[in-house]
């Protein structure tokens, strides 16, 4: 995901973590849920030992945006796309799915790489990345999915009134044809976080692969500031 703009980055203290389950082993007991990733998260960044420029796409954008929120001595800027942090956010239609017990089980079991492949590059997702990413998506992966939704069907309505306590200077990020999170929610969660700039991209969901370059100039006008 973070490859492409990871290249156009000029600084080498870069590092895009993957998540357990996603990617990476689940620690001994892990349930998946919002909050212990953002447990985890925070165990990572208290290992680093100074505040960081911290960045989110999609997941990562509500996991961080809580991280700013409740420990802001750990971040030094932060910077989210795509994804709202918002009671008004109504669930996309395959998050609702994974959402429910029956059908999301239903839909893990059946999942067939190649039609999720499709289906992803119907989102605009180039098909080499597409093809990419399915590979990834092993046993541990789906549950996790699974658990994570579960536990977020209203983390909109749990952790919006909280975005006020993030202090870090703040950037938005969002495509402007994003048929999963709506543009407007840009807006509100850069007002949300008093962000100093909300940067709309002509492009879908997926901001980090259609527009690296522009999302790699946005950071690093961000932390320069």
């Amino acid at each position: 995901m973070w490859d492409g703009v990871c290249q156009h980055l000029s600084r080498s203290d870069v590092a895009a973590w993957d998540l357990p389950g996603f990617g990476a082993p689940r620690p001994q007991g892990f349930g998946s849920t919002k909050e212990e990733y953002v447990d985890w998260l925070i165990d990572r960044l208290e290992q680093v030992g100074e505040p960081v420029d911290l960045v989110g796409h999609d997941w990562g954008c509500i996991l961080t945006a809580r991280v700013a929120s409740i420990r802001p001595d750990l971040v030094r800027t932060w910077a989210g796309s795509s994804a709202p942090v918002s009671a008004q956010y109504d669930w996309h239609p395959l998050a609702k799915i994974w959402q429910d017990p029956v059908e999301g089980d239903r839909f893990m079991n059946e999942l067939d790489p190649a039609s999720f492949a499709e289906d992803l590059s119907k989102l605009d997702v180039p098909a080499d990345v597409a093809e990419e990413m399915v590979r990834r998506v092993d046993g541990s992966m789906r549950d996790s999915i699974l658990k994570l939704y579960r536990s977020a069907v209203t983390v909109g309505a749990e952790w919006e009134p909280e975005l006020a306590n993030v202090s870090a200077p703040s950037l938005v990020l969002w495509g402007t044809l994003d048929p999963a999170c709506p543009i407007a929610f840009a807006d509100e969660l850069g007002h949300a976080v008093r962000a100093s700039r909300v940067v709309k991209l002509d492009c879908s969901h997926w901001t980090l692969i259609q527009k690296p370059a522009e999302v790699a100039a946005a950071l690093e006008a961000h932390w320069n500031a």
